[in-house]
């Protein structure tokens, strides 16, 4: 079981102070599995906005093997702690490679988002796929879960967190399933793409 927690402190402009806490509950994606812990997407964007203009407190959450259920019992507890301006969730892939119901675990999310929103934090939502294996119907009702919850709730979504990655063994780890060092800065990009303008909303004044 792992949990790391990175703290970032910048200033927008001398003598003006925002902060902006940013709480990542995640699995074995988010937590560098079989690399080293500098080589994963969360230090790597803790590096990118090393020189942005921000005050920002990135904590990691994120649990090797964790499933949507396990993070539904921990959500209200690292609100309460951390008071979060912006959560990350990137769980459901344990889920779905353990052919757990897709309702149960789009249900488990919503419960994590409206949870996240009811303290008035943002919600970014990472996407995940599983295996063709798995069989066409599954497959597409997993896939469809992110976007649905996307749409109702009206967050951003990052459809796929291993889009272009998944199907590439030089992107890949010896087990298929976690990406090596070389996808991680890709992963990072994709995940700031949809965060920054969040972060923006979240700085401006008056908001």
């Amino acid at each position: 079981m792992e949990k790391f927690v990175f703290s970032l402190c910048l200033c927008l402009l001398p003598g003006l102070i925002f902060a902006t806490d940013i709480l990542i509950v995640g699995d074995s994606i988010s937590t560098a599995y079989g690399l080293k812990r500098d080589q994963g997407w969360v230090t790597l964007l803790q590096q990118k906005l090393r020189n942005e203009t921000h005050n920002l407190k990135i904590i990691n959450a994120s649990i090797s093997g964790e499933t949507t259920g396990g993070g539904m019992a921990r959500i209200d507890r690292m609100l309460e702690q951390h008071r979060p301006d912006i959560v990350i969730l990137e769980l459901g892939g344990n889920d779905g490679l353990r052919g757990f119901s897709p309702k149960l675990i789009k249900s488990n999310l919503s419960k994590m988002i409206k949870r996240s929103q009811d303290k008035d934090a943002e919600v970014l939502l990472l996407g995940m796929r599983i295996p063709p294996n798995y069989g066409k119907r599954y497959t597409e009702l997993f896939a469809n879960i992110y976007s649905q919850l996307a749409k109702e709730y009206r967050i951003s979504l990052v459809p796929f967190l291993l889009n272009g990655i998944g199907t590439r063994s030089d992107l890949m780890q010896q087990d298929g399933i976690h990406p090596n060092a070389k996808a991680q800065p890709i992963i990072m990009e994709m995940v700031l793409l949809n965060l920054k303008p969040m972060i923006e909303h979240q700085i401006q004044p008056n908001r």
